[in-house]
C-alpha cells in the first residue's frame, strides 16, 4: 500500500502571499463601494434645485445633508417652482432605498411632480396623478412626499401628504406645533389613492417641511425629534430668525438623533408686512 505523504506546512511566504491577495480583494471592493457612494452623492446633489422661488413677504431656504456613515445613500429631495397660475409649488420627499437606484428614482419622482403640476395645481390631485404615473412605470420603489401650493395673492397655503413626516409650524404670536393633517399612503404603492388637502392661511411665522433623517435616529424616536423641531421653530420665529438661519438650526436637530439616513429641510418664512404684488423670483438654497 502506498502511504500518502503529509501536506507541506504553509511557509511564511505562502501566508504572506495569501494575505496580500485577500487584502487586494478587500481594497478593490472598498474602492468599488466608494465609487458607488460618490456617484450616488453626485447624482443626488445634481438633481436638487439650484434656487427656490420667493415672492415679497415669503422667504424660502433649504438644507440637505448626506448620510453620516457615507455608505447609505438615500433619496431625499426638496423642490420649489412657479406654477402656471403664478402660485408657488413646493415638494419634499424620501425615496425607499439607499443606493444609486434610489437616487436616480428620486430624480424621476421630483421631475414627475413638476410635470403633473403643469396640468393641475391642487396638491391632492398632484400627488394622485404622480402616484398613478409611478405605478405605470412599475419601478418597484415607493416614495413618501409632501406637496404644497402657496398663493401669494391670498396668503393661502394648501398641502397634501403621501405618507410623509408631518410639517412643523409657528406664528409670530407664539403659537406652533406639529401639523397633524390626514395623509394618504406613499406614492407608488396603491392605485386610485386619494390624498386629502389641508388649507390654512399664512399670517406671519414659519412653515417647516423635513424628512425623517432630521428627526429620527436609531435610539431617538420621531416624536421626540418633531417636538425638538417645534420648540426650535417657535423660538426662531420669536427672535426673527431668517429662513436660512432657521433651516440651518432645524438641520442641527439631526445631530441629536445620531441619524444614519440623509436629511432635508425646506423652510417657508412669511411676513405679511412685506407682501406686495410682484413676480416670483429665485432665492439661494443649499
Amino acid at each position: 500500500m502506498t502511504r500518502r505523504r503529509p501536506s507541506r506546512s504553509a511557509t511564511a511566504d505562502d501566508l504572506l502571499t495569501t494575505l496580500g491577495r485577500l487584502t487586494d480583494r478587500v481594497r478593490q471592493g472598498a474602492e468599488r463601494q466608494r465609487a458607488r457612494v460618490e456617484l450616488a452623492e453626485a447624482l443626488q446633489r445634481s438633481m436638487l434645485p439650484t434656487g427656490l422661488p420667493e415672492v415679497p413677504g415669503l422667504r424660502v431656504a433649504a438644507e440637505y445633508a448626506p448620510a453620516r456613515n457615507g455608505l447609505d445613500i438615500g433619496g431625499d429631495w426638496y423642490d420649489g417652482f412657479v406654477l402656471p397660475d403664478g402660485s408657488l409649488g413646493f415638494s419634499i420627499g424620501d425615496v425607499q432605498g439607499h443606493d444609486v437606484e434610489a437616487a436616480a428614482f428620486m430624480g424621476q419622482v421630483r421631475i414627475g411632480l413638476r410635470a403633473v403640476a403643469t396640468a393641475t395645481t391642487d396638491p391632492g390631485e398632484v400627488l394622485g396623478r404622480a402616484n398613478e404615473l409611478l405605478l405605470s412605470v412599475d419601478h418597484g420603489l415607493f416614495a413618501t412626499c409632501s406637496f404644497l401650493r402657496f398663493d401669494p395673492a391670498t396668503g393661502e397655503l394648501e398641502s397634501a401628504r403621501a405618507g410623509h413626516v408631518p410639517a412643523v409650524w409657528a406664528t409670530s404670536g407664539g403659537q406652533g406645533g406639529v401639523v397633524e393633517d390626514e395623509a394618504g399612503v406613499p406614492l407608488g404603492i396603491l392605485p386610485g389613492e386619494v390624498y386629502p388637502v389641508a388649507r390654512r392661511r399664512l399670517a406671519g411665522g414659519a412653515f417647516v417641511l423635513l424628512t425623517d433623517g432630521v428627526v429620527e435616529g436609531p435610539s431617538y424616536p420621531i416624536e421626540a425629534g418633531l417636538d425638538a423641531v417645534a420648540g426650535l421653530v417657535r423660538s426662531a420665529v420669536a427672535t426673527g430668525a431668517s429662513a436660512s438661519e432657521l433651516a440651518s438650526q432645524v438641520m442641527g436637530v439631526a445631530g441629536l438623533t445620531d441619524h444614519t439616513d440623509d436629511a432635508a429641510v425646506l423652510v417657508l418664512v412669511h411676513d405679511p408686512d412685506e407682501s406686495s404684488p410682484a413676480s416670483p423670483g429665485p432665492s439661494d438654497s443649499r
